[in-house]
């Protein structure tokens, strides 16, 4: 098969498109061809040798695909050569095969493009496990997403409007911030004009936010804790910002709030499958009835991988970057 290969890392031209083994499942395990993945920041970091795959997995990048099953490994039930399947991955999607723990794979939802459904793992698995799993946002409360625009953003907006949260978020344009508003985001914020703090606080009668999702990390740490409601919760999942920030404890426990931080792509297999179920359960009936979707901006051929790295670092696009088998 071809898969995008690292052979020295860098920037995007250090992606290849390169023949490679066929891998084979093992127990527990499914064998999908793949038809689409997608671009994520942590295959960036990969491709620039700062986040290498956990123990075990495909040194290839891609952390979600869609496809369709060729091969069931022993111990595997439940599904069928030929099911068409999008994936959640520690790593392997930049492929044209990729083997998956049956545990982490997902119909494709009733009325979405298979290609499409590479879009929806990664940003499922992360909105639902980080603000619903672990933040308990109710109908009612005020999620503010850092990033509104980014795939995880765009999902985050759709599913907290889905129960009854009221949603901020921020965004570096009007055209970004519009395409929020269009999804259902209530407070709209550009990042580069104005404070974040004041207006969440202003907008909420001076409450603040009650779950803040933050992909910035050390840089907005402060802020963030500034804008939490009382008993609020801080979702960390990204470090765009850097990693070492200043924390204002006194601030934290005058508003009893809650700190948490979390990756995805290393976790226990055990974890990640609750996650799948999670998500299959809650969030597959909104797809299936087209109460959210996918948001994809672009479909880049695989095999232009760079092309497709250079967009996604540049923060051009809105939703997802889909990479396509051709």
């Amino acid at each position: 098969m071809r898969a995008i290969t690292i052979p020295e890392p860098g920037g995007p031209e250090a992606l290849v498109w390169s023949e490679v083994p066929d891998p084979v499942p093992g127990e527990g395990e499914v064998l999908v061809e793949v038809v689409a993945s997608a671009v994520n920041r942590a295959d960036i970091l990969q491709r620039q040798g700062f986040y290498n795959p956990p123990p075990g997995a495909s040194l290839y990048p891609g952390l979600e695909c869609s496809g369709r099953v060729l091969e069931t490994g022993p111990g595997v039930s439940g599904w069928a050569v030929g099911d068409e399947v999008c994936a959640l991955l520690a790593g392997g999607g930049y492929a044209e095969k990729v083997v998956v723990p049956a545990g982490q794979l997902l119909p494709v939802p009733k009325g979405v493009d298979l290609r499409q459904a590479a879009a929806l793992p990664e940003v499922t698995c992360t909105v639902w496990s980080n603000v619903f799993m672990i933040s308990h946002l109710r109908p009612g409360e005020t999620l503010l997403v850092h990033g509104g625009s980014s795939g995880i953003g765009t999902m985050a907006i759709q599913l907290a409007k889905a129960v009854g949260a009221k949603v901020a978020v921020t965004a570096g344009t009007k055209e970004k911030l519009e395409h929020c508003a269009q999804l259902g985001a209530d407070i709209l914020v550009n990042y580069r004009e104005q404070d974040f703090v004041a207006e969440v606080k202003q907008a909420t009668g001076g409450a603040g936010a009650d779950v803040i999702l933050d992909n910035m990390g050390a840089k907005y740490l402060d802020r963030n804790v500034q804008t939490l409601a009382v008993n609020g919760r801080l979702a960390i999942i990204g470090m765009q910002g850097g990693i070492k920030g200043e924390l204002n404890i006194a601030a934290l426990l005058g508003k009893r709030a809650a700190i948490s931080a979390t990756s995805l792509r290393a976790r226990p297999l055990a974890e990640k499958t609750a996650i799948v179920a999670a998500v299959r359960e809650h969030v597959w009936p909104l797809l299936d009835g087209g109460h959210v979707r996918a948001v994809v901006d672009r479909e880049i051929p695989m095999s232009d991988a760079a092309a497709a790295h250079r967009v996604v670092e540049e923060s051009g696009h809105v939703g997802k970057v889909l990479l396509v088998v051709e």
